[in-house]
């Protein structure tokens, strides 16, 4: 199966063949629950009636049309993230990574008039794989092999107001920061920490850029994380769920920001089509009423998380918002992720003893519990197993092969 594919990825040991509801099948015919949903991307599932007719219907009249003329959905899509968001002006482009290096290039162009290039971001974040949006992840594995990258970047460390406060001066172009940190773990930021960002960002003069790429749009229970601490950013990063599984990224600026990007000075000849436009309308539409549904049945899970904890010693910590979960355990989490999926659960580990939860957003309170059991069953029948020592030699090769 990978006789011709650039080896980049540790694949589990299974080839998905369909999907319907929060469930997969593998060509085997074996029946998974998925709470890893393609890293966040399939909020609403598989085989979504409201977004295959979409697709259809779409694709029966137009997929693409380039970005040298409009099409009927670009502007209707744009004019709703707006509206949700706050913000002014939207590009759209294919990733979360793309949408990240439109934010970057506004930065420059930002700090360029004001002579500074310094950019302040956090440890363990993670913002894409393109060099750009490398060049501000704080994590040393991803980064050792590409450097050096343009530009000068402090990483503090997340929810250290002093280490922020020292870190942000009349030399910082922008601070880059995703409210919930995905790829690191699921950590959430504090809204104190938010809030304090915004504050010293604009007392110097400075873009906040907040990353949505997998905490935005729907995923924390609002429609982006950084409203549970009442800002309001610079500019917004989003990708992931938008289009229910095509690739369409997106970056929002404020009006004054939008100037930095003017007309030939960024552009996409896929972002922003026809097809997956149409779809992300469809899946805005749903997600308005889901967002109760996301906060009740994450806490769901949370409580089962937490009853967890307090049965296997090897679960340390809980990080949770919305339904976004971290279970941080002493050991390496790879053969939790094996026997999960032997017990037909599809999960994730990150940062090597992190297993990271983002079930579809149309999961049912039975569906959670189902969830919870299989994790139980799995952390029972492994509690047994003499530790294993963490094999650092794979542990680079292990970071480079997740997508975030």
């Amino acid at each position: 199966m990978s006789e011709f594919l650039l080896q980049n990825y540790s694949r589990l040991p299974i080839t998905i063949a369909s999907g319907e509801g929060c469930y997969v099948r593998d060509t085997n015919g074996n029946r998974y629950l998925d709470a890893a949903t393609g890293i966040g991307v399939n909020a609403l599932g598989y085989g979504h009636p409201r977004i295959a007719a979409a697709l259809i219907e779409q694709a029966s009249q137009c997929i693409h049309t380039s970005n040298l003329v409009s099409n009927c959905w670009q502007e209707p899509l744009a004019r709703k993230l707006c509206e949700i968001s706050g913000m002014q002006r939207a590009f759209f482009s294919n990733s979360g990574t793309e949408a990240m290096e439109a934010a970057l290039k506004a930065v420059r162009v930002d700090g360029r008039a004001r002579g500074v290039n310094r950019v302040v971001a956090l440890h363990q974040s993670f913002h894409g794989r393109t060099m750009g949006s490398l060049a501000v992840t704080g994590q040393p594995a991803l980064r050792c092999s590409f450097e050096p990258f343009g530009g000068e970047v402090v990483f503090v460390e997340l929810n250290d107001g002093e280490a922020l406060r020292a870190a942000i001066d009349e030399e910082t172009a922008a601070v880059v920061l995703e409210p919930v940190l995905g790829e690191g773990g699921i950590y959430p930021l504090d809204d104190d920490f938010l809030r304090s960002a915004r504050h010293l960002s604009r007392a110097a003069g400075a873009l906040l850029v907040v990353d949505e790429t997998q905490c935005g749009l729907g995923r924390t229970g609002r429609y982006f994380a950084y409203q549970w601490a009442g800002i309001q950013p610079d500019i917004v990063v989003m990708a992931k769920p938008l289009a229910a599984g095509l690739p369409l990224g997106a970056t929002l600026f404020t009006e004054e920001t939008a100037r930095c990007l003017p007309v030939h000075s960024h552009g996409s000849t896929f972002g922003g089509g026809p097809l997956a436009c149409r779809v992300a309308l469809e899946f805005l539409s749903e997600l308005e009423h889901l967002l109760p549904n996301i906060r009740q049945t994450g806490e769901v899970i949370r409580c089962g998380l937490e009853e967890l904890k307090d049965r296997f010693d090897c679960i340390r910590e809980i990080r949770s918002r919305g339904m976004m979960f971290g279970i941080q355990l002493s050991r390496s989490g790879h053969p939790l992720v094996l026997e999960t999926l032997r017990r037909g659960l599809l999960v994730n580990c990150t940062q090597e003893t992190a297993i990271r939860l983002l079930p579809p957003y149309i999961l049912t309170v039975g569906e959670a519990n189902e969830m919870l059991r299989i994790l139980s069953d799995a952390f029972a029948s492994l509690e047994s197993v003499d530790e294993l020592p963490l094999d650092h030699s794979l542990q680079q090769d292990r970071q480079l092969d997740r997508l975030g």
